[in-house]
């Protein structure tokens, strides 16, 4: 960053949800995830700014450009007994790369999670995101490798729950 450059750390607003939308369309361009990100301004106005609240966004703007973002949300870890914070999205368009703006992005989510009392920050990385992997190391980050990720995608989780259906209708 130049010396008279200004990074600004702020949280998202309602107004911002096509901006967050954005960003995450960028992200997954970046990622060759593209075809995945099916999210819609509402669904994200409900997840960020509706009646129960699931994530929360912050961006970093340089001279009042937006050029990053950190969407982030609460875990909780039984071992530790205590909420931990989880990076679901990180992510600094390519033009503004280098310049420690992700650097920033991540120390604002320690101190969230510092006040917050939260005793783990945990995100994924795609293995083969290699800059990301060395930047997270240099930050003291480990990787988890005895844990793999399991996911339900929606068709499996409908396929799922309709045996609690049958459960509770076998209950009658």
């Amino acid at each position: 960053m130049n010396e008279t450059a200004t990074l600004r750390i702020r949280p998202a607003v309602e107004d911002d949800v096509p901006l967050v939308l954005t960003f995450i369309r960028e992200l997954a361009e970046y990622e060759r995830l593209r075809h995945e990100a099916v999210a819609t301004e509402e669904l994200i106005r409900q997840a960020l700014f509706g009646p129960r609240r699931y994530a929360e966004v912050i961006f970093a703007e340089l001279d009042g450009q937006p050029v990053g973002f950190a969407l982030f949300f609460h875990n909780f870890s039984t071992f530790v007994g205590r909420p931990g914070l989880y990076l679901e999205d990180l992510y600094v368009r390519p033009e503004f790369r280098g310049r420690g703006i992700g650097r920033r992005l991540l120390v604002h989510l320690a101190a969230i999670a510092k006040e917050r009392g939260c005793g783990r920050m945990e995100w994924s990385v795609l293995d083969w995101n290699e800059p990301a992997i060395r930047f997270y190391r240099s930050l003291g980050a480990r990787p988890m490798d005895e844990w793999t990720v399991y996911r339900l995608t929606e068709r499996e989780i409908a396929a799922l729950a309709a045996e609690a259906d049958e459960a509770d209708g076998a209950d009658a």
